[in-house]
């Protein structure tokens, strides 16, 4: 504390003033002299103290603060006071030092007492030296009461104003680390931001995941198996070592790693049996599985593998141990900002087809009215005929046009449900193809807004996906609600595909689809066959056994 400081240069100014002054008046007697060492070594332990508090680790309290010391060495000054003459006493300005560290440490209040009983005590004191107080001992003593007082309160208002500037000062410091702590926040959320669509992209959190694993541990085949809410089975969604794709349900997972579906923490395998790995090609080694847990929910399964029993030990187990939990969780938030992706582009696909109908639609509406007055001018003859041809060429991608941006403009609000909705769109369906439609609808309630939107885009996905693929004849769509329970299915007679085939058109389609019933909690199922055609069978809440055997 400054004042602290300040009170050790007062002691010591008004012990040398005194001997000074003792000095210059020839009253320098033994007497004072012993007093002067006395005060003098009250001096010298308050400035070691206050030195030791200002230069620790700023636990010690300073001496000046404690009252017991403040009192003593006012007490200490009143004596030598006393003792040397009283308030003729050179070392009456140690008195006056005394009670202004009094007022420094402790306010108004102390000083105040203090020096009423300084006053008091050297007033008795004179007053027994002298036989009874005269006159002019009365007017001295009431003179230094004064001054006392005065110093008292000038200390204890000097120590209010330094502690409200400290005050302010300390507050001023505080808002600044506040702002300090706020802008690194904001530089490490613009950080962030910057990295979202790298670290957020499934595909590239998956292969950052394998790639730090395989720098961790050594293995021949690393494989990551995401869970499909939709159907209850497993994906493989990356792997290295082995050519692993398609997807696996709970009886064709190898052995190890259905063990870890029942599992909280990572397991070893030390000796794999011919055909318990998850590499073809791994006959015999060992094996390190894990479940992938994130938000109390099992997403996934990690497997890694190497050709030679034995080769993992207990600290490989403990690496991936401590491996998975953020693995898990970055995969996770990677799937959630897909979902949140795919709703951005729902907006954007909205705010497109608004600007498209108000330059391209209005656009080509122009250029058709222009060719059929064209038309309408020329002669007959060629000059006409390529006229006629490109005027039903316009007016047919004008129509195409229209009916695109209808559909992506088609939504389901409050007053239009899933069932008007689809039945709206399969009415433009019908008029731009040949494919025989049929629409049961069937129900007593609704499902909630934002579920019906979803399954009305995974059904537009589907019928768009059986109108560009599927050479279909026929077109058989169901939705049956009561307003707690939802099913959706969509047929069709077309070529089909074989299941898990990665070559199909409309993949990413597919995907879509499965992402936006991961994202209202529905079951999704796909079957199909080549030649047979395909069915899409949605239902919401997710009913997985009854799907299953759908």
């Amino acid at each position: 504390m400054p004042l602290a400081r300040l009170a050790v240069g007062v002691r010591w100014a008004a012990l040398s003033i005194a001997l000074v002054i003792s000095a210059m008046a020839g009253r320098l007697s033994l007497a004072v002299a012993a007093w002067a060492l006395v005060l003098a070594a009250v001096a010298f332990w308050q400035t070691r103290h206050t030195r030791r508090s200002k230069e620790g680790d700023g636990q010690a309290t300073s001496f000046v603060k404690l009252p017991l010391a403040l009192v003593m060495e006012v007490v200490v000054a009143a004596v030598a006071v006393a003792a040397t003459g009283s308030w003729a006493s050179p070392l009456v300005f140690c008195l006056l030092a005394a009670v202004m560290a009094a007022g420094f440490g402790r306010g108004f209040a102390l000083a105040l007492q203090l020096a009423v009983a300084a006053t008091v005590v050297d007033g008795v004191v004179l007053g027994l030296q002298v036989g009874g107080v005269s006159r002019p001992s009365l007017a001295a003593g009431a003179q230094w009461a004064a001054e006392l007082m005065l110093v008292a309160l000038l200390a204890g208002y000097t120590r209010r104003v330094f502690g409200e500037a400290e005050w302010r000062y300390a507050q001023a410091l505080d808002r600044m680390n506040q702002l300090s702590e706020a802008n690194e926040l904001l530089v490490s959320l613009h950080r962030v931001a910057q990295s979202l669509p790298a670290s957020l992209n499934l595909d590239q959190v998956l292969a950052s995941t394998i790639s730090r694993l395989r720098s961790l541990i050594d293995c021949d085949v690393v494989g990551i198996l995401l869970r499909d809410e939709s159907t209850a089975g497993w994906t493989i969604a990356a792997s290295e070592g082995a050519a692993l794709m398609g997807t696996m349900t709970s009886a064709t997972l190898p052995g190890p790693l259905l063990a870890a579906t029942a599992s909280s923490v990572a397991s070893l395998v030390v000796s794999l049996g011919p055909g318990e790995g998850l590499g073809p090609e791994i006959l015999a080694g060992s094996g390190l599985y894990a479940p992938l847990h994130a938000r109390g929910e099992l997403i996934g399964l990690l497997a890694l593998e190497h050709h030679e029993a034995g080769f993992y030990a207990r600290r490989d187990l403990r690496l991936v141990d401590g491996f998975i939990e953020p693995a898990a969780l970055t995969i996770d938030n990677a799937r959630w900002f897909a979902r949140l992706r795919t709703i951005g582009a729902d907006e954007e696909r909205t705010r497109i087809a608004r600007d498209m109908h108000d330059s391209v639609g209005q656009s080509l509406a122009y250029v058709a009215f222009q060719l059929d007055r064209l038309t309408t001018l020329a002669e007959a003859g060629p000059l006409r005929l390529e006229l006629d041809t490109l005027r039903t060429e316009v007016r047919g991608v004008l129509t195409e046009v229209r009916d695109t941006l209808c559909d992506l403009r088609t939504d389901v609000t409050d007053a239009c449900d899933l069932a008007d909705t689809l039945d709206a769109f399969l009415d433009r369906f019908r008029q731009r193809g040949a494919i025989k439609v049929s629409f049961l609808r069937s129900g007593t309630g609704r499902l909630p807004v934002v579920q019906e939107q979803e399954l009305w885009r995974i059904a537009h996905e589907a019928i768009t996906n059986v109108e560009r693929h599927a050479e279909a004849q026929q077109l058989r769509i169901t939705w049956d609600c009561d307003g707690h329970h939802g099913r959706l299915t969509i047929a069709d007679d077309g070529r089909g595909f074989a299941s898990g085939s990665p070559a199909r058109a409309d993949a990413y389609g597919i995907q879509g689809m499965r992402e936006r019933a991961e994202a209202i909690g529905a079951a999704l199922e796909i079957r199909s066959a080549p030649l047979v055609g395909t069915t899409v069978d949605c239902r919401l809440p997710a009913i997985r056994g009854a799907v299953e055997a759908a």
